[in-house]
């Protein structure tokens, strides 16, 4: 199983319309895609220097090629959105974990 695990720093002026676009639209839209079994939403409980307040979101999806066919056919059109929407606002960066073991 592989976690495609995307962090994003949210200014504070735009939270909550980003929080909304997230859960009732953004998140939906990407397991519609059918690449993800499913995704958790968390916040990460830090405070950022440069502020605003920073979320997780961990989609969960069977394999490396999987998540490679969501960057070909899916990812650039959602960057491409958050970006029109919120622009410098929001800070992202992407990683891909490997499930091991769950105890």
């Amino acid at each position: 199983m592989i976690i495609y695990n995307v962090t994003t720093n949210i200014h504070e002026s735009v939270h909550d319309q980003w929080m909304i676009w997230m859960q009732h639209k953004h998140i939906p839209e990407i397991l519609a895609t059918r690449k993800f079994s499913s995704a958790r939403m968390v916040r990460v409980l830090i405070e950022e220097e440069m502020g605003g307040v920073t979320y997780s979101v961990q989609y969960t999806t069977d394999s490396k090629e999987t998540l490679e066919k969501y960057y070909q056919e899916d990812a650039p059109a959602f960057r491409e959105e958050g970006v029109k929407l919120f622009g410098d606002k929001m800070l992202a960066f992407r990683t891909e974990l490997e499930l091991i073991s769950d105890y």
